[in-house]
C-alpha cells in the first residue's frame, strides 16, 4: 500500500458494499478488519471491490481455518464474522518483493546518484566560472538521459505510471498519482524540446530538458519506498513472534495410540503428551506428571511456574523438566494464544482519536495537491511574464508544478499514528501487556489517578488465617468447622483463606448448613444443627445488635489483620484474624508510578485501620475503606467528578463495574474472566509493576505520535509553498523537483524510524 489516502478509499470502497458490516484498514500494518454477513457475500466478492484499485484481499494464515469454517455444511448461519486480512501481499510475498526491490536498488540507487551529481555539477557550473563544463555533449547527454529516463519511468516507476492511468480511468489518486504525473510531465516536455526543437522555439519554449529530474526523483522515490516497505515490516513484528509461540503439530494419544499430527486437528478432550523442552500445544489441564512451565512468552514473568495434575495450562509456553499428559480444553482460535493475538491485531489496527486529524487532512490531501500544483503552473505561465522572460516563467511552472506534486507526501501524515500504535501495542504484548484498543492507550497517557483494589492487587490476594481469639466456650477446631461450613459457598479470598487453613488442620469434620445467604459486603448466615450463625465483618455484626468491643478490633486492624467475625444470634463465639501481606513489586511500583506523576488511591472493603496499615505500607496516597461491591464504581465517579482522568486496577469480579466505569480499567490477569473482559488494558502476569510499564508505555508511544504529526504537518506547510516558489520573489529560492524528491523520501522514513524506537523502550 502505497500512502494512507490509499487506505482511506480502500476503506470507503468497502464499507459501501453489502453484506460489508465494517471495514477498517490500517495503513502501517497493510492489514484489513472486516465484519461482513457470510450469507450475503464472501471474500473474494468483496475483493472484487478494490481490484480496479490495484488492490485484493488476503486470508492470512492463522485467520484460514476460521474463514474456511464459514464453508462447512451447518456453519453458514455463524454470526457476523470479523476478520483480519492482508491487502494484496502476504508477509512471504512482501519479503521477496523487498528482496528484489533491493537487487533492483543495487542499480538504480548508483545511477540515481550519478546523475544527481551531474546534473549539480552543470548547476554549479553555471554559477562558478573555476569549474569545468561536462565534457560530453548537451545534445549527446540529452539522448542517453531520454533512455535512461525511459526505463526509470516505464519500468522503475511503473507503478507511478500505473497510478495515473487509475487516476485516469477510476479518478482514484493517491501519492504515486503525484509522482506519475510529476515525472511524466517532466519526461514529455523534455521529449518534445529534444524531438522538436524548432517547434518549441516558435512557441517561446525554453529549451531545457528534464530527463534528470524523472531520473533522480523515480530513483530516490522508489528507494525512498524501499526503506519504508523494510521498515514497516518491522512493526508487526510483535504479532508475528506470538504467531512463532504457536506450535505446529502435537502428540496425542488416540486409541491407545500416540500419533503425530497438525495442531489445528486437535480437538477438545485430546490427551497431548508433552516432553521436556517441548512447546505445550493447546491451552489444558494437567492429568499426569508435574514440571516447571516457562510463561515468560505469555506473562512477560521471567521465573518458571510449578506444576502439577489438576493445574492448567497455556498453549505456546514451554514444558522445562517433566514429562506431562495435559487434556485439551481449547482448542484453535479459542487457545488463550490466539485470543491475545486476535486482541493485540485488533488493537493494533485501531484508530486513537489523535490520529482524526491526520486522517481528515488525508482524505483530501491528494486531490488538494493536484489542484494547488496545477493553480501555481497557470499563476506561472500567467504572471511570470509580467516580471521575467517567458521562456524563464515557463522554466520555472514546470519546475514548481513537478516540485509541488514530487514533495507533497500523504505518507508521513498517514504513518504517524499507526506506526507508532502498531510498535507500541506489539511492545506491550512482548511484556505481558495487553492493550484493548489505541483509544485506551490513549486514554491511559493521560490518567493522573489510579484507584489499586487492593486483594490481588496491593496484596498478594492469598490471605492467610494466622489467629484465633476465642470468646465462648468452643475450641479453636469447632470455630474453624464453623466458620469453613459458612465460608466453603463463597469465592471470597477471606473464605478462600479460611479453607486453606482447614485444609491443614487435622480433625475437623464440617458441617451440613441449610438456609444460607450471601449478605453482600456484610458477610454470609445460616443454620448448622437448627442453630443460626453468622461469619462476616463489624458492619454484620452491628446490624444484628450484638455487643462487639471496638478497641480489640481496632488493636488487630491496626496491625494489618482482618477480623472475620463468628456470632450465633445472641454473642460472639470466635474471630478469626486474617492477614494478606504485600507483594514484593507493590513497593516499587508505587514509587515508579509516584515519579511518573500519578496519584494513588486503594480501594477496599476492609476496615479502614487495615487499609491504612497496608496502605502506609506500600505508600499509597489516599485510601477509599469499607466499600462496598456496589459503591465501587460510585467512588470512581466521584474521582472523575473531580476533574481526574482514573484508571482502574483489579481482579475479581465485583470489580468489573468500577472497571467499567473507570476511564482505563486495568485487569490483572490472574483474575477472573468477568474482570478482564471489563477491562482496556490486561497484565498477563498479575503483577503491579506492570502498571507503571503501561503508563510509560502509553506516555512514550503518545510522545513518538505527537512527534510524528508535528513533522509530518511541518513538513508539508513549508515544503508545498517552498515548491510552489513562493519565496522566489523575495530570496530567489525555488525548490528544484530532486531535492523535493529526496525530501519526501526522507520524511516517510523519519516517521517510520521514530515509531521503531519505541521497541527499544526500556519498561
Amino acid at each position: 500500500m502505497d500512502c494512507a489516502s490509499c487506505a482511506l478509499t480502500i476503506e470507503k470502497v468497502l464499507n459501501k458494499v453489502s453484506g460489508v458490516k465494517k471495514c477498517q484498514v490500517n495503513f502501517a500494518t497493510e492489514n484489513a478488519t472486516l465484519e461482513y454477513n457470510p450469507e450475503e457475500i464472501d471474500i473474494k466478492e468483496i475483493s472484487k471491490n478494490i481490484e480496479p484499485l490495484g488492490y485484493s484481499l488476503k486470508v492470512p494464515e492463522q485467520n484460514q481455518m476460521h474463514h474456511d469454517m464459514s464453508k462447512m455444511p451447518g456453519m453458514s448461519k455463524m454470526e457476523d464474522h470479523s476478520m483480519h486480512l492482508g491487502l494484496n501481499q502476504s508477509k512471504e510475498e512482501k519479503l521477496k518483493e523487498i528482496e528484489k526491490k533491493r537487487k533492483q536498488m543495487q542499480i538504480v540507487l548508483p545511477v540515481t546518484i550519478l546523475i544527481f551529481i551531474i546534473m549539480i555539477w552543470n548547476i554549479l557550473g553555471e554559477s562558478f566560472s573555476f569549474i569545468p563544463k561536462f565534457v560530453i555533449p548537451d545534445y549527446l547527454y540529452n539522448i542517453f538521459s531520454f533512455f535512461l529516463a525511459t526505463y526509470f519511468l516505464f519500468s522503475v516507476g511503473r507503478v507511478f505510471i500505473d497510478a495515473v492511468v487509475r487516476f485516469s480511468k477510476y479518478r482514484v489518486a493517491n501519492m504515486d498519482t503525484l509522482i506519475g504525473i510529476g515525472t511524466a510531465t517532466a519526461y514529455v516536455y523534455s521529449s518534445f524540446v529534444l524531438f522538436f526543437p524548432q517547434m518549441a522555439q516558435s512557441l517561446g519554449l525554453p529549451i531545457f530538458t528534464y530527463f534528470d529530474v524523472t531520473i533522480v526523483v523515480i530513483g530516490f522515490v522508489s528507494y525512498g519506498k524501499y526503506i519504508e516497505a523494510s521498515s514497516k515490516i518491522k512493526t508487526g513484528e510483535a504479532v508475528e513472534k506470538l504467531i512463532g509461540l504457536q506450535a505446529k503439530t502435537a502428540l496425542v494419544e488416540r486409541k491407545g495410540k500416540e500419533i503425530q499430527i497438525p495442531i489445528d486437528q486437535v480437538i477438545i478432550g485430546d490427551v497431548v503428551l508433552v516432553r521436556p523442552g517441548e512447546k505445550i500445544p493447546t491451552d489444558g489441564e494437567i492429568v499426569y506428571g508435574q514440571s516447571s512451565i516457562d510463561e515468560s512468552m505469555i506473562t512477560g514473568e521471567p521465573i518458571p511456574v510449578d506444576k502439577s495434575t489438576g493445574n492448567k495450562v497455556i498453549g505456546g509456553t514451554i514444558n522445562k523438566q517433566g514429562f506431562l499428559k495435559i487434556k485439551a480444553t481449547k482448542v484453535g482460535s479459542e487457545t488463550m494464544l490466539s485470543q491475545i493475538i486476535k486482541m493485540v491485531q485488533e488493537a493494533q489496527g485501531s484508530r486513537a482519536p489523535i490520529q482524526k486529524l491526520a486522517d481528515r487532512v488525508a482524505g483530501i490531501f491528494v486531490p488538494t495537491v493536484l489542484i494547488i500544483s496545477f493553480t501555481t503552473l497557470l499563476i506561472w505561465l500567467i504572471l511570470g511574464p509580467l516580471f521575467i522572460p517567458f521562456a524563464k516563467a515557463v522554466s520555472l511552472g514546470i519546475l514548481a508544478f513537478v516540485s509541488i506534486l514530487v514533495i507533497a507526501c500523504p505518507c508521513a501524515l498517514g504513518l504517524a499514528t499507526p506506526t507508532a500504535i502498531v510498535v507500541g501495542i506489539g511492545k506491550g504484548a512482548n511484556s505481558g501487556i495487553l492493550i484493548k484498543n489505541a483509544e485506551s492507550l490513549e486514554k491511559l497517557s493521560k490518567v493522573n489517578t489510579i484507584v489499586l483494589d487492593k486483594t490481588g492487587t496491593v496484596t498478594k490476594g492469598k490471605p492467610e488465617a494466622t489467629d484465633v481469639v476465642l470468646t465462648s466456650n468452643l475450641s479453636e477446631n469447632e470455630i474453624f468447622a464453623i466458620a469453613a461450613s459458612l465460608e466453603k459457598r463463597s469465592t471470597h479470598p477471606l473464605a478462600e483463606a479460611i479453607m486453606r487453613k482447614v485444609a491443614n488442620l487435622k480433625n475437623i469434620k464440617l458441617h451440613e448448613v441449610k438456609d444460607f445467604e450471601n449478605i453482600e459486603g456484610k458477610g454470609l448466615k445460616g443454620k448448622i444443627e437448627n442453630k443460626q450463625y453468622y461469619a462476616g465483618n463489624v458492619t454484620l455484626i452491628e446490624s444484628l445488635r450484638i455487643n462487639i468491643d471496638k478497641t480489640l478490633l481496632q488493636k488487630f486492624t491496626k496491625e494489618g489483620k482482618t477480623p472475620v467475625i463468628l456470632a450465633d444470634k445472641d454473642k460472639i463465639i470466635g474471630i478469626i484474624l486474617i492477614s494478606d501481606t504485600l507483594k514484593d513489586t507493590t513497593k516499587l511500583a508505587v514509587e515508579l508510578l509516584h515519579k511518573l506523576g500519578i496519584k494513588l488511591v486503594m480501594l477496599t472493603g476492609d476496615d479502614r485501620n487495615t487499609a491504612s496499615y497496608i496502605a502506609k505500607q506500600a505508600g499509597i496516597d489516599e485510601i477509599f475503606a469499607e466499600v462496598l461491591p456496589t459503591e465501587k464504581a460510585e467512588k470512581i465517579k466521584s474521582l472523575q467528578k473531580n476533574g481526574n482522568t482514573v484508571a482502574m486496577a483489579g481482579d475479581g469480579i465485583n470489580d468489573a463495574p468500577a472497571l467499567a466505569v473507570s476511564d482505563v480499567g486495568i485487569a490483572m490477569g490472574t483474575g477472573s474472566d468477568i474482570a478482564i473482559e471489563s477491562a482496556d488494558i490486561t497484565l498477563l502476569g498479575g503483577d503491579i509493576l506492570g502498571i507503571p510499564k503501561a503508563v510509560k508505555l502509553s506516555k512514550q508511544t503518545m510522545k513518538t505520535i505527537k512527534q510524528n504529526l508535528f513533522w509530518a504537518f511541518f513538513y508539508n506547510v513549508i515544503g508545498i509553498p517552498l515548491a510552489a516558489g513562493l519565496f522566489y520573489p523575495f530570496f530567489g529560492i525555488l525548490l528544484n523537483p530532486i531535492f523535493a524528491g529526496l525530501a519526501m523520501a526522507l520524511s516517510s522514513f523519519s516517521v517510520v524510524s521514530n515509531s521503531l524506537r519505541l521497541k527499544t523502550l526500556k519498561l
